[in-house]
């Protein structure tokens, strides 16, 4: 091969990525073979997490799914997975992927509607404070009812909309102009430099805010989380039992948690407090009064069809008619009927924000699949079944946390419900003791998982979504941003497993 050619495929290799990313890649891909065949699967698998934990971090540097799925492909190359479980796993989550290929999309549709209601509530609200606080307890209220992935498309969307109408009027063009690349500061005008970099900031800290709120409400209901459902299903509780056996957790957890976002916007610690910088606020004024003023029967006809629709959205979601990703298609056909969006190419944009975090929650599903085909987390969970019964709801809650931290919070409550059933039917455990570790094991796999993105898909979303670069939020950011919530939730719900469970 001629040296024009190698470095040719060098430079082609994970595109722009640095040459010490793109080592760092080989240099996994070399070593895995070598520890499987030295130290064994076992070691090997944790080193794998570790490495796909790394692409996660680096995500801003390069899109996880082409260094995570080599890595996933080279795992089961090497056996320590196979097709067969990678697919049922993504077969196990099919709801998800379903949710994100079509209600994602849905949402796009509806951005016209809510970027207009949430610039109006942006420019009424001038407290910060009182902004942070009620993007935190909607977001709270709205998981514990719909679906945290549901809502966080909302927030993005909302983001995404805000950033897009400064940025445009930051580089000197009108809102109008399709064509801008809002990655590209290049264009920005030296003087709206720094009310960009704080408006990233209050960006950033309210999108934080709202995450952590749908975590905060997830944990409340039977529906609020997808493993709520399945140790619901295991446990054989209804709607009404649910609530009420978590709520000696989950209602001290949620006061604290939105004592939490008010307590950080006044310190202004951790990356929250920015406010919003007042020529911000002037150009999103203008912006309201021009899409006022242009307003027009057509306009107000999209508007009315598009909150009949989210009024559809939200019964649908509540009641449960169906799939959330089969609701989402149904928001997807109404909108665009009724809106006259009818042409092929005008619906592809709606799935381009989606489509790539469904490809690399896949590939995540195929590190689960090693997870669990070489057992890494069998020895915590033996352990902790091994313990005293007085102390092991709490350390059910803190082992959950942990493993949800860096796997996926279904899976591990799937293996230690099924565990715990298993126990009960075995009559190890009583059916009081069942019920006080079913306790433990929701409320661990999703209060603690909030500190770091891959422990929660709502906050994986967040950071690989379309949004994250533009504000400059980071997998680094997002740990440090959660840390206070982690310690507080993770702190609190600890103590209430412990003392009320």
């Amino acid at each position: 091969m001629s040296e024009t050619t190698a470095q040719a495929l060098w430079h082609n290799f994970l595109g722009p990525s640095p040459d010490w990313y793109k080592k760092a890649i080989i240099a996994f891909l070399v070593i895995n073979p070598i520890l499987l065949f030295t130290v064994g699967p076992f070691i090997t698998g944790w080193v794998l997490i570790g490495e796909f934990i790394f692409t996660l971090a680096l995500a801003l540097r390069c899109y996880p799914l082409q260094p995570g799925g080599l890595l996933a492909i080279e795992a089961v190359i090497l056996g320590m997975t196979s097709p067969h479980t990678v697919f049922h796993e993504a077969e196990a989550n099919f709801e998800v992927i379903l949710l994100l290929m079509f209600m994602v999309a849905g949402i796009y549709f509806m951005k016209e509607l809510l970027l207009f209601v949430f610039t109006k509530i942006l420019l009424r609200i001038r407290s910060k404070l009182l902004l942070s606080l009620l993007f935190s307890l909607v977001a709270a209220v709205l998981s514990a009812f719909l679906d945290a992935l549901t809502v966080t498309a909302v927030l993005i969307s909302v983001g995404v909309g805000f950033y897009a109408v400064y940025h445009k009027v930051a580089s000197g063009k009108g809102e109008h102009h399709e064509d801008h690349d809002h990655a590209d500061d290049d264009t920005v005008h030296e003087h709206h430099r720094e009310d960009l970099e704080q408006f990233r900031a209050f960006l950033r800290s309210l999108l934080m805010h709202g995450a952590v709120g749908t975590a905060l409400g997830g944990v409340c209901t039977l529906v609020g989380e997808p493993q709520n459902l399945l140790i619901a299903s295991v446990a054989d509780w209804d709607f009404i039992r649910f609530v009420t056996i978590m709520a000696p957790v989950t209602m001290p957890v949620l006061a604290c948690g939105l004592l939490t976002c008010v307590l950080l916007e006044m310190s202004g610690k951790f990356g929250y407090g920015a406010q919003l910088p007042d020529n911000v606020r002037k150009v999103l004024e203008e912006f309201q009064a021009r899409v006022d003023a242009q307003m027009n029967s057509r306009t107000v006809a999209r508007l009315a069809v598009q909150a009949i629709v989210a009024l559809i959205l939200v019964v649908g979601l509540a009641m449960h008619w169906a799939a959330v990703g089969l609701i989402g298609l149904m928001v997807i056909v109404l909108l665009t009927a009724f809106n006259g969006i009818v042409e092929e190419h005008q619906l592809g944009h709606a799935f381009e924000e989606a489509l790539p975090f469904t490809a690399l929650l896949v590939v995540f599903f195929a590190i689960v699949a090693v997870i669990h085909d070489q057992h890494l987390f069998t020895p915590v969970i033996d352990a902790v079944l091994a313990m005293s019964a007085d102390v092991r709801p709490a350390m059910f809650f803190l082992a959950n946390g942990v493993l949800s931290m860096i796997s996926d919070n279904v899976f591990v409550a799937t293996v230690y419900i099924n565990e715990v059933k298993a126990a009960l039917d075995a009559g190890t455990i009583t059916r009081l003791e069942f019920d006080q570790l079913a306790v433990a094991i929701n409320t661990g796999t999703n209060l603690p998982s909030v500190a770091t993105p891959n422990g929660q898909a709502a906050f994986l979303f967040l950071l690989t979504s379309a949004l994250a670069p533009l504000i400059r939020l980071s997998y680094g950011r997002m740990v440090i941003m959660a840390l206070p919530y982690t310690v507080v939730l993770g702190g609190v719900g600890l103590v209430c497993v412990t003392l009320f469970i």
